[in-house]
């Protein structure tokens, strides 16, 4: 595991990427900055990596996943429904790679308006 920190305006929310190959990828990447969009409560943006995901996409993920498109090109947080959820439980646009895991995700909702994330790796963890 592969602790990060994710920063949205004056929010911190701790987290870890898991042990996969696309995980790792996202971990080479960091300090990562980028602009962010909202969908409901799901924040994504862009990135390219080195290593396109591959196991598992699913459509169905929880508060607090940290995932990856099916195509790669997109980093998504989920910290509540989504405009595809019939519940309070997230439900992604796309297929996507669960990368990661973070603690207190609701807390993301105050930062919608930041319009900027940075993942940085967390407690001296290099990627």
């Amino acid at each position: 595991m592969f602790p990060i920190r994710i920063a949205v305006g004056e929010i911190r929310v701790d987290g870890e990427l898991n042990d996969t190959e696309p995980a790792r990828a996202l971990a080479r990447m960091l300090p990562l900055t980028a602009p962010f969009r909202v969908w409901g409560d799901e924040l994504h943006f862009d990135v390219v990596l080195d290593e396109p995901p591959r196991p598992r996409p699913d459509a169905t993920v929880a508060v607090g996943d940290l995932g990856l498109s099916t195509a790669g090109d997109t980093v998504c947080i989920f910290f509540g429904p989504t405009p595809l959820s019939p519940a309070e439980e997230p439900v992604a646009a796309v297929p996507v790679t669960v990368v990661g895991r973070l603690q207190g995700a609701e807390q993301l909702r105050r930062g919608k308006l930041a319009g900027e994330i940075t993942i940085s790796a967390r407690n001296g963890a290099e990627g």
